[in-house]
């Protein structure tokens, strides 16, 4: 049905043709987007293959006392140079393959196109991307132009698959990264910063439950808990929620809030089994996060810490967070325990796990999608299997949804499994629950 929809406006705005620019070409646009034919059709196709699509705005926040220095046509060789000098970093980056398109409408600096195959952690790859990238364009700036002390300024904004038209969705989502990049007076920044943090405040958010469950004795074992923002907002999905968190420097508080709306689910229900909680590095490293989690261990005093796994994204970095390390010992001299997830999906697994040694490993679902008829992911599966055994880690496969695919988890002596092919997230009711 969603197919459908995009099909429906993809058919309708590639009428533009003729409005459309060949791709090579440097001009600047209307305050609307009026989107060239490939930009369009990359952002289509990548939308109706299931991808998400960020706009990303890198603004250059002293530009204008810069131009006061140059004549106009210097000013615009500037704007050409930063274009195609970022253009050019991240096509001989690991990034290349995420770049849809570099675009100049913003006069401020750049706006450019990423499609990001992994939902779950698109936010984290985007920051590991500008952490990599901006660097390097920071570098070729100051080498061109020494005498200017230039400052860059980022937002990003996912593009949402509802029911507006592609042209629309895309202007939206740049109006909002262009507001978080130059956090503007009056701005959807301030609006947003400000509607986070009456979220955080009148705790409106929603805790869902996804099953983990024995793939031999096919029963439940676990919960892990999903977040989900005020129902019917723009903030619903967890993506958008914790992207704007992140950038507004309210990530610590809302995890926070999660967790005391866990630990509230477990009393309410009585919920015996072990829960998984989701926490970014950044609030496992804060040096608040022991007192304040000491405080909700009294208030729920019913909570058992040995029932609790912090997952730590494999995706985010663990280095330069002073009190991570320490804070991980604590928490495990308490009981608690520690799951790396996202295993396999790339980046630094192997150094994640060897300096965590996990109780817990969570499979990513990039590995367990298919594996039934792909043999290098089920190759991939034994070697993560001999890292687990190494470390004496349990192993979680995440995003199984055929039968198939559960046959060869049990073939292969996985632990314990997750996904739509049980349940989807949704109540702590075990009798939802359906074993294939």
């Amino acid at each position: 049905m969603q197919s459908d929809f995009w099909n429906t406006q993809f058919r309708r705005l590639k009428k533009w043709n003729k409005l459309f620019l060949p791709q090579h070409k440097l001009k600047y646009y209307p305050p609307k987007f009026v989107l060239r034919d490939p930009v369009l059709e990359g952002v289509y196709r990548a939308i109706a293959g299931g991808m998400q699509v960020a706009v990303v705005v890198i603004s250059v926040s002293n530009l204008r006392e810069f131009s006061q220095q140059l004549e106009q046509n210097q000013l615009e060789e500037f704007k050409q140079e930063l274009k195609v000098g970022f253009k050019n970093i991240i096509e001989n980056s690991n990034y290349k393959n995420d770049l849809l398109v570099v675009h100049d409408y913003y006069s401020e600096g750049l706006t450019f196109f990423l499609k990001i195959n992994d939902e779950k952690q698109s936010v984290i790859h985007i920051e590991k991307m500008l952490r990599t990238i901006m660097p390097l364009l920071e570098s070729k700036v100051a080498a061109n132009h020494p005498y200017f002390q230039h400052t860059f300024d980022i937002g990003y904004m996912f593009i949402e698959r509802n029911n507006n038209t592609t042209a629309q969705a895309l202007h939206t989502a740049q109006q909002h990264a262009v507001a978080m990049a130059e956090k503007r007076v009056h701005t959807r920044y301030i609006e947003t910063l400000i509607e986070i943090r009456e979220i955080i405040q009148k705790q409106d958010i929603t805790l869902l439950a996804q099953p983990i469950v024995d793939l031999a004795t096919k029963q439940i074992k676990a919960w892990e808990f999903l977040t989900r923002g005020p129902n019917g907002t723009g903030l619903e999905k967890p993506l958008q929620l914790f992207s704007l968190a992140r950038q507004s420097n309210l990530i610590y508080d809302l995890e926070l809030l999660v967790l005391e709306k866990a630990f509230q689910l477990i009393s309410r229900v009585g919920c015996t089994d072990d829960v998984f909680l989701n926490f970014t590095p950044i609030t496992l490293g804060n040096k608040r996060f022991l007192p304040a989690l000491e405080s909700l261990l009294f208030k729920y005093s019913e909570i058992e810490p040995n029932k609790i796994i912090f997952e730590v994204t494999e995706r985010d970095s663990i280095e330069g967070l002073t009190f991570f390390h320490d804070n991980i010992k604590q928490l495990r001299k308490k009981s608690f325990r520690i799951a790396v997830d996202d295993t396999g999906a790339g980046y630094s697994s192997l150094h994640t796990i060897s300096e965590l040694m996990p109780d817990i490993i969570k499979i990513d679902r990039s590995v367990i999608q298919d594996i039934d008829t792909n043999r290098v992911k089920e190759s991939m599966l034994k070697g993560l299997l001999l890292i687990a055994k190494e470390t004496k880690s349990l192993v979680v496969a995440e995003g199984i949804e055929k039968k198939e695919e559960a046959e060869v988890l049990i073939k292969n002596d996985v632990d314990l499994a997750q996904g739509y092919l049980f349940a989807k997230p949704g109540t702590l009711e075990k009798d939802r629950v359906v074993f294939k």
